[in-house]
C-alpha cells in the first residue's frame, strides 16, 4: 500500500508541475500576442505619472512664487515687481491682496476697479465699495449688516415704519441682533 500512496504522490506533484508549466505556456502566449498593448500601456502609464509629477512641481513651484511675492509686498507694499509676480503666479492671491489694501484704505473706485469671477468675493467686494461710499448695499455675506445699514438709512430719512419691517427680519440669534434691538427703539413713535 504504501508503494501505491507513494506512486499517487508523484503522479499528482507531477499533475500539479504540468499544470504549472501549462499556465507559464499560456502566460508566454498571451504575452506574445499582446506584446505591443502591454508595452504601451505601461508607457502610458509611465508617462502619466512622469506627467502628474511635473505638473504637481510646477503648481507648487508657482506657489512658492507667489508666497514669496506676498512676504514681499508684506515689507514692502509698492513693490511693483513683486505685485506682478503674484499676479502672474496666484490671481486669485493677487486679487485677495488688491481686496484688502482698497479695504484697509477705504478707496471705493480701487474696490470698484477689482474684477473677479468668485461670488463670494465680488459679493464682499460690492459691500466694501457700498460701506466706503457711505451707502448701503446689498449683500449676500453680510445679509443682517446690510439690513440694519439700511434701517438705519431708513431712520435717518424718516421712513421708521419701513426701517422697523426690515429690522424684524434679523433672526435673535445673528451677531448683529442687539444693534437690530436698538434701532428698533428709535423706530418708536
Amino acid at each position: 500500500m504504501s508503494l501505491k500512496d507513494d506512486i499517487n504522490a508523484v503522479k499528482q506533484e507531477l499533475s500539479g508541475d504540468e499544470k504549472l508549466l501549462e499556465q507559464a505556456f499560456h502566460l508566454e502566449k498571451f504575452f506574445k500576442k499582446n506584446k505591443k498593448i502591454i508595452i504601451a500601456s505601461a508607457i502610458l502609464l509611465i508617462g502619466a505619472f512622469i506627467g502628474y509629477k511635473v505638473y504637481n512641481y510646477m503648481q507648487y513651484s508657482k506657489l512658492e512664487k507667489a508666497n514669496s511675492a506676498l512676504l514681499t509686498l508684506d515689507k514692502n507694499p509698492t513693490d511693483k515687481v513683486a505685485l506682478e509676480k503674484l499676479k502672474e503666479n496666484n490671481p486669485k492671491l493677487y486679487t485677495l491682496y488688491i481686496y484688502s489694501k482698497a479695504a484697509n484704505s477705504g478707496d471705493a473706485k480701487a474696490l470698484e476697479a477689482i474684477k473677479s469671477n468668485d461670488e463670494f468675493l465680488k459679493d464682499v467686494i460690492n459691500y466694501h465699495a457700498g460701506v466706503a461710499r457711505n451707502k448701503a448695499t446689498d449683500s449676500e455675506y453680510y445679509k443682517n449688516l446690510s439690513k440694519i445699514e439700511k434701517a438705519y438709512e431708513l431712520i435717518k430719512a424718516g421712513k421708521k415704519s419701513e426701517a422697523k419691517d426690515i429690522l424684524i427680519t434679523i433672526p435673535k440669534n445673528s451677531a448683529v441682533a442687539a444693534v437690530a434691538r436698538l434701532l428698533e427703539h428709535l423706530t418708536i413713535k
